[in-house]
């Protein structure tokens, strides 16, 4: 398992803070995709946590100075401090399974000296699909690319093509 460096010393410690608090937890979104080798950029690293009422959860926050911020109104729940800028908390993906379901089909990575789970490029490209939104639809192109090149690389079948709606 090759060590990613996309992240910087405080975020990979921010990880390994979630890992040794036992904090169930996957990277997710175009962060998730570049782990995997996709050719993309990203202002953000998407966090989807099984539980942000978890003792484990709230417990790593404040070990690094950082704090949950439910949600309200209008407003998501989101993560509050240095430590966690970059972070933006998800509590589901467009099209995609539970939590559970969807780690089960996780990957793992490494980042800073630790493993951490990030949801599969094929899994990314069905949210992508499912949000519909123009910044995803924008990007599916080159994550389809990826992951037919990553699936050859590793000895993986292509993933199927995208079938046109008629």
């Amino acid at each position: 398992m090759a060590e990613r460096s996309i992240f910087t010393r405080k975020e990979a410690d921010f990880l390994k803070t979630l890992v040794d608090n036992d904090v169930d937890f996957m990277i997710v979104g175009l962060s998730a995709a570049i782990l995997q080798g996709a050719p993309a950029v990203t202002q953000d690293i998407d966090l989807w946590v099984r539980d942000t009422q978890d003792a484990g959860f709230l417990r790593a926050l404040k070990s690094v100075g950082a704090v949950f911020v439910p949600q309200v109104g209008l407003n998501p729940p989101m993560l509050a401090g240095d430590s966690v800028r970059l972070f933006d908390l998800v509590i589901q993906m467009s099209g995609l399974d539970s939590f559970e379901e969807e780690l089960k089909h996780s990957v793992q990575v490494a980042i800073g000296g630790v493993t951490v789970r990030v949801l599969s490029l094929e899994r990314i490209i069905v949210s992508k699909e499912a949000a519909n939104r123009e910044k995803d639809l924008l990007v599916l192109p080159v994550l389809r690319d990826a992951a037919i090149t990553l699936g050859e690389l590793r000895g993986r079948a292509k993933p199927s093509p995208r079938r046109k709606k008629s």
